[in-house]
């Protein structure tokens, strides 16, 4: 009786953690998009202040957009 109560209390933690998981992928969170959205804001800032030329900043938007 104690082991089919831990099977179905380790069943139940399992269904929460996909549940978390997967509403956290759907969030749009911590994705490889927002990154590439930061990582584009950042190159643009760069751009904006003359940090970097007009083809570094092409050749490294390519880059980050794949």
């Amino acid at each position: 009786m104690g082991l089919g109560f831990i099977l179905w209390l380790a069943i139940l933690a399992a269904i929460v953690a996909a549940v978390v998981w997967f509403m956290r992928s759907q969030q749009g969170g911590t994705g490889l998009l927002e990154r590439r959205s930061d990582s584009l804001q950042i190159l643009e800032e760069r751009y904006a202040r003359g940090e970097i030329d007009r083809d570094e900043y092409l050749q490294k938007k390519r880059d980050i957009l794949g």
